[in-house]
C-alpha cells in the first residue's frame, strides 16, 4: 500500500511539472517577434512608396533605393526622413502620405533584427 501511494505521488508529481514547463515555453514563443527580412518585408515597401523617384530605371533622379546594398547603406537617413512629418523639410515619401507607424517600426525592426537581406 505505501508503495502505490509513494508511486502514485511521484507520477502526479511529474505529471503537474510536465504541465508547469510546456506553458512557460509556449508563452515564450508567443512573446517572438518574426524576423524582418529585405525581400521579403522591406523591398515591397520601398518600390510601393519610392518609386519613381529612388528608381533610375522608372526615371527617378535622387539617390537610389533600387536595391538591397542602396537601401541598407542609406537606412538611417530612410529612417531619418520617414519619421519626419509631411511638411518638414525632407520629409519623405515626397508628394506622398506619411508612412503607417506599423510600416516606419517594421523598417527600424529591420535594422534592429541586423539588415537580413533574405
Amino acid at each position: 500500500m505505501k508503495k502505490l501511494s509513494v508511486g502514485l505521488l511521484l507520477l502526479a508529481a511529474v505529471t503537474v511539472f510536465t504541465y508547469c514547463g510546456s506553458s512557460k515555453q509556449a508563452s515564450t514563443s508567443a512573446k517572438t517577434k518574426p524576423v524582418i527580412h529585405y525581400q521579403a518585408n522591406i523591398m515591397a515597401i520601398v518600390q510601393a512608396n519610392c518609386t519613381p523617384c529612388h528608381f533610375p530605371e522608372k526615371g527617378g533622379r535622387k539617390k537610389p533605393l533600387d536595391t538591397y546594398a542602396a537601401v541598407s547603406s542609406q537606412i538611417d537617413e530612410v529612417i531619418r526622413r520617414i519619421q519626419l512629418m509631411p511638411g518638414q523639410k525632407g520629409f519623405m515619401p515626397d508628394r506622398k502620405p506619411k508612412l503607417a507607424d506599423s510600416t516606419i517600426l517594421s523598417i527600424m525592426q529591420w535594422k534592429a533584427d541586423g539588415l537580413l537581406e533574405k
